[in-house]
């Protein structure tokens, strides 16, 4: 089965590459540094030519509010009216768990646009939720700015390692389209707040981090839930320490 990953040359999308193509499949890593832009429309039509699954892990280069939006919207509207023209029959997308709830974030206005659009296309889909990575520790706390302590809301986090993700995301492509939106989620619990300092303290960075329930979450102020899966989830095997001891970040 020939299947496309949108942004597979990214953290996701290679892995997600490597694991549909032990298990036999053709699989093109679609991004603009192969020819391949979903904004432009470069090389589209001929990637998904023959095309059964399409997976869009790309992400938006700027976290800015307007750039954001027009990233999800054109490359989402680009990459249906390509996969209407291939005959895709299955259209997956990374989302995030939380995206319908956190919509003072510009960030997650686009994403809620990205679904929008999946959801009102002729093409079967699923939408998957994830919670946030653990790759991305360092981007959250790089957010709270870097002027005096780290203050960052103690709302749940349960977070998830890229390679369960890729993992679940190649699980997704072989399956069915379920027409809805599934979940994936790390095997553990913290308060984000905790989750971080633990995590800077691991890389030596003796940066402080402060617990504020005020403190917002790239422009959305947190509840309790707001970073945790809303259902049954399928739930990841590596855990923050694990992850950690195999992967060791740098500051």
């Amino acid at each position: 089965m020939k299947i496309v990953i949108i942004g597979g040359t990214g953290l996701i999308g290679s892995k997600t590459v490597r694991l549909l193509a032990e298990r036999g499949h053709e699989v093109v890593a679609a991004s603009p540094n192969t020819g391949i832009n979903t904004i432009t429309g470069e090389g589209l039509d001929a990637a998904l030519a023959g095309a059964e699954v399409v997976i869009d892990l790309a992400n938006s280069p700027s976290f800015e509010d307007r750039a954001v939006l027009e990233f999800f919207e054109t490359s989402g509207r680009n990459l249906i009216t390509a996969e209407i023209k291939a005959g895709v029959r299955h259209h997956i997308a990374l989302s995030v768990c939380g995206t319908e709830d956190l919509q003072e974030s510009g960030y997650f206005r686009g994403k809620l646009a990205q679904e929008k659009l999946i959801k009102a296309s002729p093409i079967a889909y699923t939408i998957a939720h994830s919670t946030q990575f653990m790759e991305f520790l360092g981007g959250i706390a790089k957010s709270a700015g870097t002027a005096g302590p780290i203050r960052l809301s103690q709302a749940s986090i349960q977070p998830i390692a890229s390679d369960d993700v890729a993992a679940a995301m190649a699980d997704v492509a072989l399956g069915q389209p379920v027409n809805g939106t599934v979940e994936i989620a790390g095997p553990e619990t913290f308060g984000l707040a905790d989750l971080v300092a633990r995590y800077l303290a691991d890389i030596g960075d003796t940066r402080r981090v402060e617990p504020d329930a005020e403190a917002r979450y790239f422009g959305a102020r947190l509840d309790e839930n707001s970073l945790l899966p809303r259902g049954a989830a399928r739930i990841g095997k590596i855990t923050y320490a694990d992850w950690f001891t195999t992967s060791r970040p740098k500051a």
